[in-house]
């Protein structure tokens, strides 16, 4: 269960995480890069950094190597706002429940589309009985 200090830490750094992304980091293989969600650990001392990132598999990946590759100027730039003994190290990680979501979203839009057209069928036979 997450503390509200916790909790205020988590949105902290993922709004300078994501300022960070966006605005510092230059480097041009770094694009379409969404900050999901933060966790930190109890003790503050790692911060698992949830990143979306349009793209193909392999563009993803290469896009969350990089970023770990910046994760120490990305932490120099979260030290500052953090009032914490401790900077968390910081981890990216590739957050493929936006991915997920859009798929389920289509399966169920499939499925009330099919369940329509099964009800529409459905009158249009019991309307050429009557």
């Amino acid at each position: 269960m997450t503390s509200r200090r916790q909790e205020r830490v988590d949105e902290t750094i993922r709004r300078q995480v994501s300022e960070t992304v966006l605005f510092e980091l230059k480097d041009p293989r770094i694009a379409f890069v969404t900050v999901t969600r933060v966790e930190t650990s109890r003790d503050f001392t790692l911060a698992k950094v949830y990143v979306s990132v349009m793209g193909e598999p392999e563009q993803q990946q290469a896009t969350v190597e990089i970023l770990q590759k910046a994760a120490k100027f990305v932490q120099s730039r979260v030290a500052p706002l953090l009032k914490t003994r401790n900077v968390p190290a910081i981890k990216f990680i590739l957050d493929d429940s936006v991915k997920k979501s859009i798929r389920v979203s289509q399966l169920l839009h499939e499925a009330m589309g099919d369940t329509h057209g099964a009800e529409t069928e459905s009158a249009e036979e019991n309307g050429a009985q009557g």
